[in-house]
Order: structure tokens, then C-alpha cells, then sequence
């Protein structure tokens, strides 16, 4: 065992909290179908956006960050555009908004908003759940991958072998590790809901917080000691066509051959279409994940902007201090790490972990431990309890009990609850590594995600028929390409992806009716986008001729361009910090005052008033409640 007895201590006293969380927390969310799936939407915007942000600093995200920035240094600034990071901002300055005036419960609820109903609104309906329950399984076998590559290393199985009454063989340890923490996730979010969720979560994030700010430090520590051997290009956050500067010969000579397996050595092709891609990705709203589960749960879209504003503000000086931390730590003693894998290739994942091991001491090892497993628990129960609310919301209670009784219900968010878990597992088995599943769920399932749920938004003309076609014509092709491209990076297809999925998109529309125009003006008239609406704003100016167009579109994209640097200034803080770049810290700072500033006129001053469920609440009522 290489974990203290005060360690275990911690991890086990973290453990038994999450259990009494969720039993503490059942009964009010058995209460009825929107207690448990969006925490009644009476939670603060402030507990759901750190709620939001903890669920982001999960473990196998922070590996696959600590692997990035060991290998890219300053660069690694650009790399998680894959997600992308920056969707957050676009949810920040309008679309989460959009999202809350609606209304409902989950994102295939909103199909009935948009579209209304009929043969197509009901096939876009299930291709949205399909992609739903695609999507959170995809994220629920990433963090399941992530979290038993990262326990194996602090308790190797032989020291827990005797105590068993079955054999693990060495293939297995860490899905068989994955397992057993996974289902402490399962029990509290489960039974708790929501509310078990985000209070969860907030514990977590208090947890990583205190552990990320101490490994700063310690890297700090050692750093003014010692020095970094890497190469030129590795301080600087720019870069031209190729990763010239960013050459390890004479260093690890293993990093220039991950650089080559990553596929991202030709970084300004891989920078313009991770953007184009990104661009495209945030235009069309969240997934129908957590993410979105924690818009619809805000109280008002005044509230889900907030909430969406204050995600980056918490989460990226917290979890980089972290990461780079940790980077630094391995780049001083990387010799003492031992990450070569049974094959002799370096496991550049394995970094985050062997670095714990190595240079975090008794007490705060539990400590961050506890917070890292919390990390896993929290994005792996937020997902589930999307993943449920698809089942329960838009599958039982549409097609196959609408009366149910709220005891009913809440016997289905078990069940369900169990299912996804399950299955999640049982595709954690079968997944390589993190950065394959993630490629897979960012550049191959998203691309065929995007063009329908961009024009569902901003074109008048865009109908069910359309958006399912759309669907379907990006799924389909997300799930075949991986096993006919299997040596290109899935973002170098994602353009093919994306046009098989417009031309469905436009195919579908043009050759079917416009949806009804009742259903259409009740959209525009509510949500209040802007966009190729022209025609519905005639009816609706018809209507009621005080009506005003949204012309809010030039404010928004020049917000989200300065919401954008503003994220990168909050990502560049704690890497300029930890290794001592000063002058280029400062230049961060006045960049990100002046953002601040320019953004408390043109976003903060500028957000919307309307209530649509007016609550009081205080972080008190709701613990008590």
C-alpha cells in the first residue's frame, strides 16, 4: 500500500460524506420530477456555476491537461479548444439565456418549444435523446477510463489480492478499481438528485481548491532551486505553421514522438480547424449534458448567464495552478516518475498520478486524493443524472407513463439511474486510452451535433424533418469514421462530418413544410433570438406591434470575443505564476482588468431582467430545505 493511514483516513471520511450527502438529500428530491432533475430551480446561480465548474475539474480531463502541458508548455493554452473551453463564454453572453427562457426540463424537451409537434418534431425528439444518452455514455467510460489508470498506481492490486475471493488479472485492475468508486458516485447521485449534485460538488471544489494552491506552491518551492530543461518554444503561448520550436531532441526524446502520435505537429492547420470547429460547436448551444441540466436549473435567464459567467472565473486559475504545478514538478524529477508502460512507450498520462506519488507528502495526499476522486464523482454523477433525465423525462413520461405518480418517477430515476451506470461501465472496458475517447466524443460524435442545433437558432425555415435528417446524416457517419480513418486525428474529419450533416440539415427543410407558424411565433416571441427570422417577426410585429427585434447580435460576438481573451488570460495567470515569468504575468493582468471593465458595461449592465420563476433563496434554505 502506498498510502499513509492518515490518507486513507481522509479518503474514506470523503467517502462516507457523499453516501450521507445522498441520503440526506432524498427525500427532497423524491418530492416530484423537477426536484430531482433540476434541484426544483431554486438553487443560487453562484451554487450551480461552481456546481458547473467542478463538474469540468475532473481527473481524467486534468491528466490529459497534465500531459499537454508537460509536452507543450505555454501552447497547451490552445489545446483544450477541442472541448471547446471557450463554449462557456458564447453560453455566457447570450445563449444561456436563449436556453433558460424556454422553459423546460431537458434539451429534447425543448424540441416541442421550437418545432412543436407531429411525425417530425417526435423523430427529432428521439434522434436528440439518442444523441443525449451517446454523449453522457461517451463521458461517463472517459472519466471511468481515467479514474482506475489513476488509483491503480496508489494501491497496486497485490496489496489488496489476499482480501479477494476472485483473481484480477493485470488488464483489469483498473476498470475493477473504476468499478468500485464509480458506484459510490452512482449511490449519492442517485438518490440525492440535483441538490446532491451541486452540494457535492461545491465540497469538491473547496477540496481542490485548497490542494491546487499547495502544489503551486510546492512547485514554486522547487523551481526556485532548479531550473526547467525544455525547449525555447515551450514558454510562449504563439506558434507559426509547425512546432519548430518545440523540439525535445537531447531532452525526452519520447515527447517528439507523442507530439507526432497526437497529430498536432502542423499546430496552425490543427489551430484553424480546431477553431472553425469550435466556432461552429458554441454557436450551437450546450450538449444536452450537465451543462445544459445546470442552465435549466438556474432560476431566470438573467441567472443562467451568471451562472455561465462565473464557470471560467472559478475553475481555470484553480485547476491550472494545479496542472502546471504538477508540470513543473515531473519536468524537474522526471527521471524518479517511471511512466514507461508494459510496452516500453512513455504513458504521458500516467504524469498527474506518478507525480502525486512522488512529491505530494502524508495528509495532503489524502487530501488531494479525496478531491481528485471527488473530481471523478461529480462529472460522472452529473452526467448520469442527464443521462436520466432523458430517460425518465423524454422517454417514460412521454411514450410510456405520462401519469405517473411522483413515486413512480422516482422509482424510474433508480432504475434508470443503474442502466446508464452500467452501460457507461461496460464502454469504459472497451476504450483504449483518455485522449482516444476524447478525441472521439469533442471532434467525431460532436460533428454530427453541430449544423442542426447552430440553424435550429437562427433560421425561421429550419424544421423537425430538417434537424432529424441533420442528426442522423452526423451520427451515423461519427460512429463508422473511426473505424475507416483509423490513423487520422477525428478532427481532420470533423468538416466532412459537419457537411453531411448541413446538407441534411438544409435537404430535410427545404422538402418538408415549414413548421407550423403558431409554434414559430411562440418560439420568437419567448426566446428572442436573432437570426434569419424576418418572416416570423412580421407575424409576430403583426401580433403585437410593440414587438422589437432582437438587435443585440453585434454586442454579443463583440462580447464573445472579448470574453474569449479574457479566458485566456485566466488560463495564462497561474502558468506565468508558477514559473516566475513576471513580466509577461502583468501583461495578463491589465489585459484581463481591461476586459473586465469593457465587460461589466457591455454584458453585466446589459442583462436581461425578466423572471420567469421568481424565487428566494439562500444557500441556508436550500441545505435545510
Amino acid at each position: 500500500m502506498k498510502l499513509s493511514a492518515l490518507d486513507l483516513s481522509i479518503i474514506v471520511g470523503y467517502l462516507v460524506a457523499v453516501i450521507l450527502l445522498g441520503l440526506g438529500l432524498k427525500k427532497r428530491a423524491a418530492q416530484n420530477k423537477e426536484a430531482y432533475m433540476l434541484g426544483g430551480k431554486t438553487l443560487p446561480w453562484y451554487m450551480l456555476g461552481l456546481s458547473n465548474a467542478s463538474d469540468m475539474f475532473d481527473i481524467s480531463g486534468t491528466m490529459w491537461m497534465v500531459a499537454l502541458a508537460f509536452v507543450y508548455g505555454m501552447k497547451s493554452l490552445w489545446i483544450p479548444w477541442l472541448w471547446p473551453v471557450f463554449n462557456q463564454v458564447f453560453l455566457m453572453m447570450y445563449l444561456s439565456v436563449w436556453l433558460r427562457r424556454s422553459n423546460v426540463s431537458t434539451g429534447a424537451e425543448w424540441i416541442g418549444t421550437r418545432f412543436g409537434s407531429g411525425r417530425g418534431a417526435t423523430a427529432s425528439h428521439t434522434v436528440v435523446v439518442v444523441f443525449a444518452l451517446l454523449s453522457c455514455l461517451g463521458f461517463m467510460a472517459y472519466g471511468f477510463v481515467g479514474l482506475g489508470k489513476f488509483v491503480e498506481i496508489f494501491i497496486p492490486i497485490s496489496t489488496v489480492a489476499p482480501y479477494l475471493p476472485f483473481t484480477v488479472s493485470p488488464a483489469y485492475v483498473a476498470p475493477f478499481y473504476g468499478i468500485i468508486f464509480t458506484s459510490f458516485a452512482v449511490f449519492y447521485a442517485i438518490l440525492g438528485g440535483m441538490t446532491s449534485i451541486v452540494i457535492g460538488d461545491i465540497l469538491k471544489y473547496i477540496i481542490m481548491t485548497i490542494a491546487a494552491f499547495v502544489i503551486a506552491s510546492i512547485a514554486m518551492d522547487n523551481l526556485a532551486v532548479s531550473s526547467l530543461s525544455v525547449p525555447q518554444g515551450w514558454y510562449t503561448p504563439f506558434f507559426s505553421w509547425h512546432l519548430d520550436d518545440l523540439n525535445w531532441t537531447g531532452r525526452i526524446e519520447a515527447v517528439n514522438a507523442k507530439i507526432k502520435s497526437d497529430g498536432f505537429s502542423l499546430f496552425g492547420i490543427f489551430f484553424m480547424m480546431m477553431t472553425f470547429k469550435g466556432i461552429l460547436a458554441s454557436l450551437a448551444g450546450p450538449a444536452p449534458n450537465y451543462d445544459m441540466q445546470k442552465v435549466l436549473s438556474t432560476q431566470s435567464p438573467q441567472d443562467a448567464a451568471k451562472m455561465s459567467g462565473i464557470v471560467s472565473i472559478v475553475l481555470l486559475p484553480v485547476r491550472y495552478a494545479m496542472i502546471m504545478g504538477f508540470t513543473v514538478l515531473a519536468l524537474l524529477h522526471f527521471d524518479q516518475l517511471n511512466l514507461q508502460a508494459p510496452n516500453g512507450a512513455i504513458d504521458f498520462e500516467e504524469i498527474l498520478p506518478a507525480a502525486i506519488l512522488q512529491f505530494v507528502p502524508a495528509g495532503l495526499m489524502g487530501l488531494l486524493l479525496a478531491g481528485l476522486l471527488a473530481a471523478f464523482m461529480g462529472t460522472f454523477a452529473g452526467t448520469l443524472n442527464a443521462a436520466q433525465a432523458y430517460i425518465v423525462n423524454d422517454i417514460y413520461l412521454k411514450y410510456v407513463n405520462p401519469r405517473a405518480s411522483n413515486r413512480r418517477i422516482a422509482r424510474m430515476n433508480y432504475a434508470s439511474g443503474l442502466a446508464v451506470a452500467g452501460f457507461g461501465i461496460l464502454l469504459g472496458l472497451f476504450v483504449r486510452d483518455v485522449n482516444s475517447i476524447l478525441q472521439w466524443i469533442v471532434s467525431a460524435l460532436y460533428g454530427g451535433y453541430v449544423a442542426a442545433n447552430v440553424l435550429k437558432w437562427h433560421w425561421w425555415r429550419f424544421n423537425a424533418s430538417g434537424f432529424f435528417w441533420g442528426m442522423l446524416a452526423g451520427i451515423v457517419p461519427a460512429l463508422i469514421f473511426p473505424a475507416l480513418f483509423k490513423e487520422t486525428l477525428e478532427l481532420y474529419y470533423f468538416p466532412l462530418l459537419f457537411g453531411l450533416s448541413l446538407a441534411g440539415c438544409v435537404a430535410g427543410s427545404l422538402l418538408t413544410p415549414p413548421t407550423k407558424s403558431e409554434t414559430l411565433k411562440s418560439f420568437y416571441r419567448t426566446v428572442r433570438p436573432w437570426g434569419f427570422w424576418q418572416p416570423i417577426h412580421e407575424l409576430v410585429v403583426a401580433d403585437d406591434p410593440s414587438f422589437e427585434v432582437n438587435k443585440n447580435f453585434k454586442r454579443d460576438a463583440f462580447n464573445v470575443v472579448v470574453g474569449v481573451v479574457a479566458q485566456c488570460c485566466l488560463t495564462m495567470l497561474p502558468m506565468y505564476l508558477i514559473v516566475s515569468m513576471y513580466t509577461e504575468l502583468s501583461v495578463t493582468l491589465t489585459i484581463l482588468a481591461v476586459c473586465a471593465i469593457i465587460l461589466k458595461k457591455t454584458w453585466w449592465d446589459k442583462l436581461p431582467a425578466e423572471e420567469l420563476k421568481p424565487v428566494s433563496v439562500t444557500v441556508s434554505s436550500v441545505l435545510t430545505h
